[in-house]
């Protein structure tokens, strides 16, 4: 109940955290990865002896590679990101990285996407997450549509894209931030992530809805009309809030053990879904649900004034 009490507080710190992310997208914008972008993606191996990462930035240089990322994976492997390679520059490339031969090494993966097919996959990625969150919010609008007092089947959908947006925009932020100062790049796995994301977050949403639903249910059955939407909706809320939070724990203690020991290629998309697992845990609890108080109690005046203006044509 106190989370209901205090949904003004709750909505001031969601507006800052949304405010902040947005400022950062907007200021420094995503690090697009070679699947947006286009460009070849190279990870080794050496068998023997190591370079430093100098040493690979160095021997790029010489095969005439400007604007190319050295990550360092495993204990003797690298990832190497560039711009899209034409086969020759490929084989110049692989040449320069062993020296020759005086420096072998094992190629575990090469993939290379051209910048129009990049463009396109990006394109693809946006419509992809817009037509989940409307999907979402028709569905909920939908399952909800018996209940209609006292907000609105169609609201009950509005709050959870609201709740899914929010979810949204603090990863995306996150990697607006982490892309600037650490160089953290947006592909294909971060869509995957978003979209996890977005299910993982409705299915808290469901939870505490439904359970609105039933105790709504109960209220008409008992005649119960003297508890308010609010104290229902909180009590709600206090039933399923340590479900949703035991829940989202279980996950994010997985996630963070995949972060420390996992391969190093995984780590943003892991990360993805830290950030937003723990954001939509917060959306689903101190976001969804007040928002529901607050739009009953702003649709009270109009149905009481509709109510009066028929008494008076009467």
């Amino acid at each position: 109940m106190w989370i209901i009490a205090h949904r003004k507080g709750f909505y001031v710190f969601t507006g800052i955290v949304v405010v902040a992310a947005l400022a950062s997208l907007f200021l420094w914008g995503l690090k697009f990865g070679i699947d947006f972008t286009g460009g070849s993606l190279l990870e080794v191996a050496y068998t023997e002896s190591v370079p430093t990462v100098s040493d690979v930035n160095t021997a790029l240089s010489t095969a005439g590679i400007a604007d190319a990322s050295v990550r360092p994976t495993g204990e003797k492997g690298y990832i190497i990101r560039t711009p899209f390679l034409t086969p020759d520059r490929y084989n110049s490339v692989k040449a320069a990285l062993s020296e020759g031969g005086k420096t072998p090494f094992e190629e575990k993966q090469y993939s290379s996407i051209g910048p129009t097919i990049g463009s396109e996959l990006k394109t693809r990625a946006i419509w992809a997450i817009a037509l989940v969150l409307v999907a979402i919010a028709l569905f909920i609008a939908f399952a909800f549509r018996k209940v209609s007092k006292p907000v609105s089947s169609w609201k009950y959908g509005l709050v959870v894209l609201l709740a899914l947006a929010h979810d949204v925009i603090v990863p995306v932020g996150a990697f607006a931030i982490l892309g600037h100062f650490f160089g953290a790049e947006v592909d294909t796995l971060f869509v995957t992530a978003l979209l996890v994301i977005l299910g993982f977050s409705v299915h808290d949403s469901i939870v505490v809805f439904d359970r609105v639903r039933e105790n709504l249910r109960k209220n008409q059955e008992n005649n119960n009309a003297k508890e308010l939407f609010e104290e229902t909706v909180g009590k709600s809320v206090s039933q399923t809030i340590a479900r949703s939070i035991n829940t989202s724990l279980t996950v994010v203690i997985v996630l963070l053990v995949l972060f420390f020991i996992g391969p190093a290629s995984a780590h943003y998309f892991v990360l993805t879904l830290l950030i937003g697992i723990i954001a939509g845990t917060y959306s689903s609890i101190f976001l969804g649900s007040p928002l529901l108080v607050t739009l009953a109690a702003k649709q009270k005046p109009k149905d009481s004034s509709k109510s009066e203006k028929k008494a008076k044509k009467r």
